[in-house]
């Protein structure tokens, strides 16, 4: 069988460079189609479908620095015969704007520079249509434009600088950090992006690994107390290290931490401190310090008195903060029983690195020695506290025991005691100056102070400010001072129908002595009452006793009040006794025994049982309801008594008017200005200066000595309250004062009488001289000056139809401006 190829055209692609670029050029070819004939002598077509073009994706280096249009590639159509009639059209990413294209030859060109970090590549499309009629010739294909990189991106730290720790005396090869770099190129595309690490700084105590950036130690045994940190300088270079390859860099802190290599030592080998023996117990006396160059941890240490004769009398601490030791005193120090004391110190860390202990013991010794300084101490007493007895029947200046004190200092100065008064204000005791006995000095009563608190001071005679103090404790003893009585205030009822032998009350005593053996009271009747047909006593041996009636029918009419005097004994040798009057009332009760009336023919208080107190108080409360009344009565009567309005204090622009007759012309005399403003002084005449007045002031008669004290007063009183009252408006305010003369020759002033007198326009008033006196009298010019003779006055038979007027301006200050008589 025989198979023949037939050959047609297909378009094939085919790629190139054109010289002096790195662009890509596309282009279609025809190629044959193949026919075949079959076994059967057919002819079989092979035949594939027709692509008129076809490509691969482009490639166009970033960062292109040229000055002209990168040429990216070609596209060419099968069916552009060169004639013009096809035109290439490109869209999709950077169309334009990026990439251009030859709509007559397909030639693409990149206008931009380009980043692949920025953008790795392009989706385009492209078609071919016809020129004439824009249509497409070839179906609209896609493409892409990938930017191919160059090594344009240094190797970057992100995470830099860095800082790190290792401890010291570590072994070569430690971990310290790992640095990591990165490169913004292409990683699959040649070796811009492949890093090589390298230490620039820090050699020889560190290293770093060329490939994952591991930095390590070095050198063994770095002592952090010799240098502590240190700076290392690490570089990332890009294309393997190879020449041409971009670098970065970056810096490591690294810290070398603590560990205990170092034990602790004392500066000085032995010490000296001097310490007063009057210093207290628990107190610092010294401080030493062992050094050592560790920190934290590593460096704290603990103190311990290893020996020495001082091992039982001082102790040593450790500081927690300053790591001192600190020497303290465990016993009261005596100069003159030891003078110095020497100690042995050990400072040992209290946390040891097994892995340095073969360089020596983490601890050192130093010596301490204690020098004690002798001091004036105060005198000792033998004993701080002392306890005395004394019995209080004791007389005044028996002794009650004795102290003693000593000067503890060399010079043993001799010792003076006395008794510090503000522990025995009430001045009991007495203490000898010299031999330190205690003696009392006034009489003692258990029953009052039972103990006593004294305080005894020992002065040293050669330095009195060396005071020593000690506490003495006197317990005061009892003896049988004080008789027995009645425990309490005792009411006692019978009733009128008790039965004979019953018992009415019960009876107990106290006693304010304390026997050893407590108390035996005994109660009798005394040899009086022993006869007694109505009550009888009986005791009970148990420190009471029980009354009794001896009959009954009992009556109130007969007897209200049975008196029955009780002896009682404290049953002590000597024995003490007192007689004690119980009270015994006859009530009425019912069939129960319940006291029903007590009252029948006897003072209210005492049959119903109260005792003192209550009618004390009783009485108390009716005093007081009384006083009560008393007071309610009196301020009733005062609400009755109108009192005086402010009003009528306030004269200050009213007329106070007053029924007195005046004595006429001689008035003006006695209340000039002069007087008003000379109170205290009263001259008898006043001379006018103004002529139209004369005629007024024709007569003066001397007023009389009570009339003129009278007015002064007044006026007085109401000029002084004028000018204190600082609420008085500024203003100026007119005051007239009026009253009615007697005895003037003069004819009538009054207004009213003017109006109705047929000589009116001939009146001897006249107002013009008013106008002469300037603008400070311009009102009152203006108030008579306008109705001349206006107010003459009319004749009248009777001196006491004249009113003397007086007129008072007073101005804002206070100032009188005029004073006039009409």
């Amino acid at each position: 069988m025989s198979i023949f190829w037939l050959m047609s055209t297909l378009n094939l692609l085919i790629l190139w460079e054109e010289p002096g670029t790195e662009a890509m050029t596309l282009n279609s070819r025809l190629l044959c189609q193949v026919s075949g004939r079959g076994a059967s002598g057919g002819v079989q077509s092979y035949q594939r479908s027709r692509r008129s073009w076809v490509w691969n994706q482009f490639f166009v280096l970033e960062e292109f620095q040229g000055d002209e249009p990168l040429y990216v590639g070609k596209l060419h159509s099968d069916m552009d015969k060169g004639d013009g009639q096809v035109r290439y059209v490109l869209s999709g990413e950077g169309a334009m704007s990026i990439f251009s294209i030859d709509e007559n030859t397909g030639d693409i060109h990149a206008t931009k520079r380009l980043d692949r970090e920025q953008q790795a590549y392009y989706t385009l499309r492209a078609q071919a249509r016809d020129r004439k009629t824009n249509q497409l010739v070839e179906p609209e294909s896609q493409f892409i434009i990938k930017v191919q990189d160059i090594n344009d991106n240094e190797p970057k730290f992100p995470e830099g600088p860095y800082t790190a720790r290792v401890a010291e005396r570590s072994p070569i090869g430690t971990s310290v950090v790992t640095v990591v770099a990165t490169d913004a190129d292409d990683p699959t595309y040649g070796n811009s992006a492949r890093l090589i690490y390298s230490i620039l700084q820090g050699q020889p105590y560190f290293s770093v690994e060329p490939k994952t950036g591991v930095v390590r130690t070095a050198l063994p045994d770095m002592d952090r107390e010799v240098q502590d940190h240190y700076l290392l300088v690490v570089q990332a270079k890009d294309m393997i290290g190879q020449m041409g390859g971009l670098s970065g860099t970056t810096s490591i802190t690294v810290m070398l931490t603590d560990v205990n290599d170092n034990p602790p030592r004392f500066p000085r080998k032995s010490y000296q401190f001097r310490v007063s023996e009057s210093v207290l117990v628990s107190a610092v006396v010294a401080k030493i310090k062992a050094m050592d160059l560790d920190v934290g941890p590593n460096a704290e240490m603990d103190y311990r008195i290893q020996d020495g004769d001082g091992a039982g009398t001082f102790s040593i601490i450790t500081d927690q903060s300053t790591q001192e030791g600190l020497i303290t005193v465990h016993k009261t120090l005596d100069f003159e029983t030891k003078s110095s004391y020497m100690l042995r110190v050990e400072a040992s860390n209290r946390y040891v690195d097994a892995r340095f202990l073969s360089a020596g013991p983490f601890s050192d010794m130093a010596t301490v020695r204690l020098l004690v300084e002798n001091v004036d101490e105060p005198p000792m007493f033998s004993a701080p506290v002392s306890q005395m007895l004394i019995s209080e029947g004791a007389a005044v200046g028996t002794d009650v025991g004795s102290v003693s004190a000593h000067d503890p200092d060399s010079t043993n100065s001799p010792i003076r005691y006395s008794i510090d008064r503000e522990s025995d204000v009430e001045c009991y005791f007495n203490i000898d100056s010299r031999s330190g006995v205690i003696t009392t000095a006034r009489p003692l009563d258990r029953e009052t102070v039972s103990l006593h608190n004294i305080s005894l001071l020992a002065t040293e005679s050669l330095d009195q400010s060396q005071v020593g103090k000690a506490v003495v404790l006197i317990s005061v003893t009892d003896v049988n001072d004080n008789a027995p009585s009645f425990a309490v205030e005792y009411e006692t009822f019978v009733c009128e129908n008790t039965e004979p032998g019953q018992i009415i009350q019960t009876l107990s005593a106290v006693d304010r002595d304390e026997p050893e053996d407590g108390h035996h009271f005994l109660f009798s009747l005394t040899a009086e009452a022993a006869g007694n047909l109505n009550f009888t006593l009986r005791d009970n041996k148990d420190n009471t006793a029980s009354v009794l009636t001896q009959h009954g029918g009992f009556l109130q009419r007969d007897q209200l009040v049975h008196f029955l005097p009780v002896v009682i004994s404290d049953g002590s040798s000597p024995s003490l006794s007192s007689t004690n009057m119980l009270s015994i009332i006859v009530c009425t009760c019912d069939v129960t025994g319940n006291h029903r009336s007590c009252s029948h023919g006897t003072s209210p208080l005492l049959v119903v049982g109260l005792s003192t107190a209550a009618t004390a108080g009783i009485l108390t409360c009716v005093l007081t309801l009384l006083g009560v009344v008393i007071v309610t009565v009196a301020v009733r009567h005062r609400r009755r008594e109108p009192p005086m309005i402010d009003d009528e204090r306030d004269i200050r622009e009213n007329i106070v008017h007053y029924d007195d007759e005046g004595g006429g012309e001689e008035d003006t005399e006695a209340f000039d200005m002069l007087t008003l403003r000379h109170l205290n002084k009263t001259k008898p005449s006043h001379q006018d200066q103004n002529q139209n007045l004369s005629r007024l002031h024709s007569r003066t008669v001397q007023y009389r000595a009570d009339k003129d004290q009278l007015f002064q007063e007044f006026i007085r009183d109401r000029l002084q309250d004028a000018d204190l009252d600082l609420k008085a408006p500024p203003y100026d305010s007119l005051q007239t004062y009026a009253f009615e003369g007697s005895g003037s020759a003069a004819e009538s002033l009054s207004s009213l009488s003017s109006l109705d007198s047929k000589n009116s326009l001939e009146s001897e008033q006249n107002y013009d001289f008013l106008r002469a006196w300037g603008p400070r009298f311009r009102k009152l010019a203006d108030l008579y000056g306008n109705e001349i003779g206006g107010v003459a006055s009319s004749p009248s038979d009777s001196p006491y139809d004249r009113h003397l007027n007086w007129i008072r301006i007073t101005c804002g200050s206070g100032s009188e401006c005029c004073q006039r008589c009409f």
